[in-house]
């Protein structure tokens, strides 16, 4: 369990609140840092806000606005945005209980958080609304003001606990339906569709987890770096040609009988033990 809550606040269903603390459900951990540098001296670029009348700007002075037209704007204070908001900050307020597959993943943002409760009095009434939406395959939609932004969530249950995800409003959301003029409707052939169906079945796993995926770059990456800060150089084979099949039938047989070998399990599954050596020390990626 982290130290320290990234914030604080209530649950509301009705007129039922719920004080709950959130954690952050990502990790930052297994990723490699890479800082801009000035090729010449190998200095660290640095990013300043700069006006292009007087030069760079203290943050006190930096105001918000609007470009109504071209070079006009409005100054917005943070006061005034403060007042557009009609409900509290931290505050979330469960608006529909809804299937679990009632909302498309589509719609889901990276911003996920376990809710905890917030002290003694939070403990029953947390109980209670987790264990029902689990009993009953449900999931919550809620609204709030969260880090100062107001955001839908999505409320479910995870192994005993209250997970939070941020979701996309449906003006941020491309539906497929929208690119519907631009699928082609080929004829497909009993063959053909059951060869697929059978490909398909040598990759059905009754037991699956993600635990097995590694982000081969970044394993990658470390390792160049750490071969680098030896004042080494990495020799990478060349990649090995493959086979070009162009016709469908053909393709769909040469993967069945390699998916039967076992040769077509995914390679991110495999670990590189060399770089997991130099996991410890990786921080963030980040490319500014």
């Amino acid at each position: 369990m982290p130290v320290r809550s990234n914030c604080k606040g209530h649950l509301k269903l009705s007129l039922v609140s719920i004080p709950v603390k959130a954690y952050s459900a990502t990790r930052a951990a297994g990723n490699v840092n890479l800082h801009q540098l000035h090729s010449k001296c190998n200095s660290r670029i640095k990013h300043k806000k700069v006006c292009p009348l007087h030069g760079e700007v203290p943050k006190e002075e930096i105001v918000s606005g609007y470009e109504y037209a071209k070079g006009q704007y409005v100054v917005i204070d943070a006061d005034e945005l403060a007042r557009l908001r009609e409900r509290g900050e931290r505050e979330i307020t469960i608006d529909a209980v809804v299937e679990s597959s009632a909302v498309d993943p589509l719609y889901y943002t990276e911003k996920s958080y376990y809710l905890m409760p917030d002290g003694a009095v939070g403990h029953k009434p947390y109980a209670l609304l987790q264990q029902a939406l689990e009993s009953e395959k449900q999931v919550a939609v809620a609204h709030g003001v969260l880090f100062g932004r107001d955001e839908l969530v999505l409320l479910r249950p995870v192994d005993g606990l209250l997970a939070l995800t941020a979701l996309k409003y449906e003006a941020e959301v491309a539906h497929a339906k929208q690119f519907a003029e631009e699928l082609a409707t080929p004829t497909l052939s009993k063959e053909e569709l059951g060869l697929t169906h059978t490909l398909i079945q040598a990759f059905e796993k009754k037991k699956f987890s993600l635990e097995g995926f590694k982000d081969e770059y970044v394993e990658k990456l470390a390792e160049l770096v750490q071969a680098k800060v030896e004042g080494k150089e990495l020799v990478t084979p060349p990649p090995a040609d493959e086979p070009k099949v162009i016709n469908l039938m053909d393709a769909l047989k040469k993967s069945l009988a390699k998916a039967k070998q076992g040769e077509g399990k995914p390679a991110r599954s495999r670990e590189n033990s060399s770089s997991r050596k130099h996991a410890s020390a990786r921080p963030h990626r980040k490319t500014g």
